[in-house]
């Protein structure tokens, strides 16, 4: 069965720095793409990145310039450079994968940024 796995959110001051990970087991096949969606209570979760297998990569305005996103298909994981963070991207991070058109979810790790 395919999971998802996310580390390495916590507490930081706004202009910081946090790297997300994201591991992925259960599946001997490479994801299709991988993402990073964030979600705050109360609202829906939206997009932060996207990248597909080969490496083009897809990025929410909000994050672009700060934010990197990048994969090692080898060992099927995924990271999120995350710099210069603002209050504003305190949330839930989860790690999404797609792999032959079904959809897996990480249980979120949580980022928060104080002013």
């Amino acid at each position: 069965q395919v999971q998802l796995v996310e580390s390495g959110g916590g507490l930081v001051q706004a202009g910081g720095s946090l790297r997300l990970s994201c591991v992925g087991s259960g599946t001997r096949f490479t994801f299709n793409s991988m993402g990073w969606y964030r979600q705050v209570p109360g609202k829906q979760r939206d997009l932060v990145a996207r990248i597909i297998s080969g490496s083009s990569t897809t990025y929410a305005d909000s994050v672009k310039d700060r934010f990197t996103i990048s994969r090692d298909n080898a060992k099927n994981t995924m990271y999120l450079q995350m710099n210069s963070l603002k209050p504003e991207d305190t949330a839930v991070y989860y790690c999404s994968a797609r792999l032959f058109g079904g959809d897996y979810w990480g249980l979120g790790t949580q980022v928060t940024v104080s002013s």
